[in-house]
């Protein structure tokens, strides 16, 4: 089994408001995950503590789950 899972990962990013659902499927969150792991890739500094330790996707997957990657909606322009 994944740690965070799938449905963990999405709650935490659509939060508890169900009109904001900012991902709505497993394939939007691995699309996400690996675009994050290309710029750590490419690189961009990690936003965790412990991404030395740990390959470009797990650390991908571990900024999402913590909430300091802003996933955005199609037509959402960066601040």
């Amino acid at each position: 089994m994944l740690h965070p899972s799938y449905s963990e990962l999405m709650q935490v990013i659509n939060g508890d408001d169900e009109d904001k659902n900012i991902i709505t499927s497993r394939y939007s969150l691995v699309i996400a995950s690996a675009k994050r792991a290309r710029q750590l890739i490419g690189g961009d500094m990690p936003l965790s503590e412990d991404a030395d330790e740990q390959k470009p996707l797990s650390t991908a997957v571990e900024e999402i789950r913590s909430s300091k990657v802003k996933i955005l909606q199609d037509g959402e322009d960066e601040e």
